[in-house]
């Protein structure tokens, strides 16, 4: 079996960005931006007044 190493995840990346990866693709093709609105309506994501940890960005 293959023992992970701290640099797994970037080498994978990596290596996927020299194959070809289709979501860098995708987003190159397409400006995510323009869902925003509706992603941040839908999750409810609301402004935080009550504090803590901010949620994660939608897009």
């Amino acid at each position: 079996m293959h023992q992970r190493s701290f640099f797994d995840l970037s080498e994978h990346l990596e290596v996927l960005s020299k194959h070809g990866d289709p979501l860098e693709v995708l987003d190159a093709t397409m400006d995510f931006e323009h869902f925003r609105g509706w992603l941040v309506e839908g999750l409810g994501y609301g402004d935080g007044p009550k504090g803590g940890r901010p949620p994660f960005d939608p897009v």
